[in-house]
């Protein structure tokens, strides 16, 4: 079984913000699944289901971001699973907006809801970061992370939901490098093609 961990603030005043990233990306998957509705359990809120013939279990902390350990350690501790088994859905702002990367381990980059599922069950869980980007400024972190997603995001962030939700099958195979490639590969734009007959590197300037 894998143990699928969404993290973000409960209460509709944070739905929308980039920080519930993470809760966006836990519902997409419940969407396109078909999963069970959510039910409340293990401080949070769960859904089950099968993706690639893999019981999954989805589940969204009820306890705020840094409580979020206390949360995935009564679910790890009742199915008794490693901490290979659970793989952790959260925003991350050292990628650039609507990018994804699959990582096992390592560190938290300040995360303090990584940093508090570290404290309960160790360092080598899952994860899945998806990027919001940076202010630029450690100051604005914060204000920044719990401010909404602005309408212009609307586009990126929907196309890169329903990408994880369509592919997250390799990630369950432990395919992080096929799930990345065809998520990428599902929110790029194409590069436009020359003319035909004509060079990309024409030195025609007329029109222009």
């Amino acid at each position: 079984m894998l143990l699928v961990v969404g993290l973000g603030n409960p209460g509709s005043q944070y739905a929308h913000n980039r920080h519930n990233f993470g809760f966006m990306a836990a519902d997409a998957l419940v969407r396109r699944h078909g999963f069970s509705d959510y039910r409340m359990k293990f401080h949070g809120e769960i859904a089950e289901g099968t993706i690639g013939g893999t019981k999954v279990l989805v589940l969204k902390p009820m306890t705020y971001m840094n409580d979020s350990g206390r949360s995935v350690a009564a679910a790890v501790q009742f199915y008794k699973l490693a901490p290979e088994d659970v793989l952790v859905l959260h925003d991350e702002l050292d990628l650039a907006p609507g990018k994804v990367r699959a990582k096992r381990s390592g560190g938290l980059a300040g995360h303090n809801g990584l940093r508090d599922i570290k404290a309960h069950i160790g360092p080598d869980f899952r994860r899945l970061r998806l990027g919001i980007g940076h202010p630029g400024n450690k100051a604005l972190v914060q204000a920044y992370a719990l401010r909404d997603f602005p309408k212009a995001d609307a586009g990126w962030r929907e196309k890169l939901l329903e990408a994880v939700a369509e592919n997250f099958s390799l990630l369950v195979e432990g395919d992080d490098s096929g799930f990345m490639t065809k998520v990428a590969q599902a929110t790029t734009p194409p590069k436009p093609k020359s003319p035909r007959g004509e060079s990309e590197e024409s030195d025609d300037t007329n029109g222009i």
